[in-house]
């Protein structure tokens, strides 16, 4: 099973993503993460973003899928090629030639989970701190995501506290684990 957690930077994805992974592994799965690949782009990112780190984002992106997949039952992004793709859209526009791979990529996850923007991005080292480039790039997740016919579980702001929860009932997974029963103390 493969997930990605989409969205705009600031909004909580990454750490969604680490308290998802645990929760997951407490069912004693095999978990792999796929961490924010454009942190690791050599090339300028953000506002500054060009086709060729773009270029570069896509393919790591889709490379440390394939790899994660490998090694893991489950598999949890930290974005998607849906998002990141949101950003080279915004930038310069779509490109029709990557619109049919990027389309057939998105098939290959079992589930995205839209998370809101619900608050305004800190600066991190890497992060656009910009409101506005926050919710642009927002807006062009869910353009894309309407042009190319995708399902997005979307959640709740008000729920953050259990978005990890709400992710697991979505994909009909317990949230406790099983065996969890077992060292409870007898009632009575």
């Amino acid at each position: 099973m493969k997930i990605a957690l989409i969205g705009t930077h600031g909004v909580g994805k990454t750490t969604l993503c680490f308290e998802l992974a645990a929760r997951l592994k407490r069912l004693d799965r095999s978990v792999e993460l796929v961490k924010e690949v454009a942190r690791d782009c050599p090339l300028p990112i953000n506002r500054e973003t060009t086709l060729d780190a773009q270029s570069w984002i896509l393919h790591a992106q889709c490379a440390r899928e394939i790899a994660a997949q490998r090694d893991g039952d489950d598999v949890v992004c930290d974005r998607s090629i849906l998002d990141n793709y949101a950003y080279l859209v915004h930038a310069l526009g779509r490109r029709k030639e990557l619109d049919p791979w990027i389309r057939r990529w998105c098939g290959t996850y079992r589930g995205l989970f839209k998370i809101p923007v619900w608050r305004t991005p800190s600066f991190d080292g890497t992060r656009d701190t910009d409101t506005v480039f926050q919710r642009a790039i927002d807006e062009t997740i869910d353009e894309l995501l309407a042009d190319f016919g995708l399902e997005a579980t979307r959640l709740a702001p008000e729920q953050s506290e259990d978005w990890a929860g709400a992710i697991l009932r979505e994909l009909g997974l317990p949230s406790r684990p099983r065996q969890e029963r077992l060292f409870r103390e007898p009632e009575g």
